[in-house]
């Protein structure tokens, strides 16, 4: 068992959820965000974590709306932390990011394309912050044994690992659900993405594609599967979103899916 801020994470122990926005937008988009989780996480007892991206390094086209950059991306996500009492989660793409991203979050995550980056993952381990390593879709679950012995080397244990799509298929992401309980064996809460596994990368040339309607439907297999936790991108205005438009979730679905999840969850 350890912490992200506030919020006691362990396998087993209840559902929690991280959510947020793909890209920090802007600061009022975030706090409407936050807030509105938090309203949520209240009805449902449901355990909250706020994620967005300072920076999205990996976007599909140079013209792609990036974010705001680390400086005033943290001071955003330390604004949200403050005045909601959120933890926060944002992803690091570079060694010399870990330290002082860890000095404002509450959990660092490494993106899907960087899980096998050794020197990444001893930096955020090195931190001493809790570190989420979202599952490449060209890894095997059996592999991601070796990213949880990479961040164990430096003494840190507080490790989650994220499915969002377990390898790629025709023209769609595939989830093999049975990736879950494998991952678990490694002794680190596992987490499924059910939004960006409706991902159809590329789809649209420019950007990635997806099928947002379909990410209930993983969600709630997710949990029957078992995970822990659950990561969705929401939005208070999802047609305008900069990042992911095709796949983040409406935030007006969040409050019945997870009430239904958690039925789920406790069955």
């Amino acid at each position: 068992m350890f912490k992200i801020g506030n919020i006691e994470i362990e396998s087993k122990a209840g559902l929690f959820v991280i959510a947020g926005p793909c890209v920090i937008e802007s600061e009022q988009i975030c706090l409407d965000i936050a807030f509105k989780l938090l309203e949520i996480g209240k009805k449902t007892n449901t355990k909250m974590i706020f994620k967005a991206s300072f920076d999205k390094a990996n976007r599909s086209s140079i013209e792609s709306f990036r974010g705001p950059g680390m400086e005033k991306g943290l001071a955003i996500l330390e604004k949200v932390r403050k005045e909601t009492s959120l933890p926060i989660l944002t992803d690091v793409h570079e060694v010399s990011q870990a330290a002082p991203v860890a000095e404002v979050v509450d959990c660092l995550q490494i993106p899907a394309f960087l899980c096998r980056q050794t020197d990444l993952l001893a930096a955020c381990g090195k931190t001493g912050k809790p570190v989420n390593v979202k599952k490449g879709q060209f890894v095997s679950p059996e592999e991601m044994k070796n990213a949880v012995a990479k961040i164990r080397s430096t003494g840190n244990d507080k490790i989650m690992l994220t499915d969002r799509g377990t390898f790629f298929g025709y023209n769609r992401l595939v989830n093999d659900m049975t990736c879950i309980p494998i991952m678990q064996k490694f002794g680190c809460p596992v987490i499924f993405d059910a939004t960006h596994s409706t991902q159809q990368p590329g789809g649209l040339g420019t950007a990635s594609g997806g099928c947002r309607e379909m990410a209930p439907v993983l969600a709630k297999a997710a949990v029957a599967a078992g995970a822990d936790g659950l990561f969705l991108e929401v939005h208070t205005d999802y047609k305008n979103a900069k990042s992911d438009a095709a796949i983040v979730m409406p935030i007006d679905w969040v409050e019945n899916l997870l009430a239904q999840c958690t039925k789920i969850y406790n069955i």
